[in-house]
């Protein structure tokens, strides 16, 4: 347990810098050797969403907005069960959990959001690889994890994957949008207003194992809106490993 809330620590870091780096597109990788076609026979668990929304203040400080929130979880949990379908293989809600164990899945979808972080920051880009990963990445593998501790979760004895979505949206204040324009007018200085990050993964549930990744920085959709919160779900499982959706949806 002190294990997991290590690393949970160390992630909060790579979210804060993840917040600073805007993406272009999502990024998605998958490990190596790992294939689930649609109809595999295999049980998806899908976990509750982990959301977060809020203002970003003038100084950049993320300020949560309750209401925004709860409107946000509303949409999204809704398109998520609307687009079950649409996945290739069962996919099943995991059941509200109460107490230690609950504190469990909240514990292992708040590492999840760490673990995406850091490998946005120190796989994804280049530059940013720890020493200790660079011969991998240099060979293109993809090896990171959320440890075994996945297998003791509620519902984990019953399915095969995990699937785990993590958001933040961050919209910046009238301060935060004024301070962006003098920025860029004065000294010429890069001021971010607001923050979209979204990270939806697949973990195998034996081993801990991040078997695919679709993490991006810079999302669209508002998802305060139930239309912005449907284009936020389809965003997070682009190129879902089986997914039999229209290509044309995910424009």
């Amino acid at each position: 347990m002190k294990a997991v809330k290590r690393t949970i620590a160390i992630g909060m870091l790579g979210l804060a810098l993840t917040a600073s780096i805007a993406l272009a597109q999502e990024r998605t990788a998958t490990k190596q050797g790992f294939e689930l076609p649609a109809n595999s026979g295999k049980t998806i668990l899908l976990f509750r969403p982990k959301i977060s929304v809020g203002e970003q203040s003038t100084g950049g400080m993320f300020e949560p907005n309750a209401d925004w929130t709860d409107s946000a979880r509303k949409h999204i949990e809704a398109s998520l069960i609307e687009r079950q379908s649409t996945l290739g293989n069962k996919v099943v809600l995991a059941a509200e959990a109460y107490g230690e164990q609950a504190r469990l899945v909240e514990e292992h979808i708040i590492l999840f959001g760490a673990v995406a972080s850091a490998v946005v920051n120190y796989q994804f880009f280049v530059g940013n690889r720890l020493p200790t990963k660079k011969r991998d990445n240099k060979a293109g593998v993809f090896d990171w994890s959320l440890g075994d501790g996945v297998r003791n979760l509620p519902g984990a004895d019953s399915a095969d994957y995990g699937l785990f979505i993590y958001n933040k949206d961050a919209y910046g204040s009238t301060g935060r949008k004024l301070l962006q324009v003098f920025a860029a007018l004065g000294p010429g200085l890069g001021v971010q207003s607001g923050e979209h990050l979204g990270y939806a993964g697949l973990v195998d549930l034996k081993t801990g194992d991040l078997v695919w990744l679709n993490a991006d920085a810079a999302m669209g959709g508002d998802v305060r809106e139930a239309d912005g919160a449907q284009k936020r779900v389809r965003q997070l499982l682009e190129e879902f490993p089986g997914s039999v959706s229209n290509s044309a949806e995910r424009k």
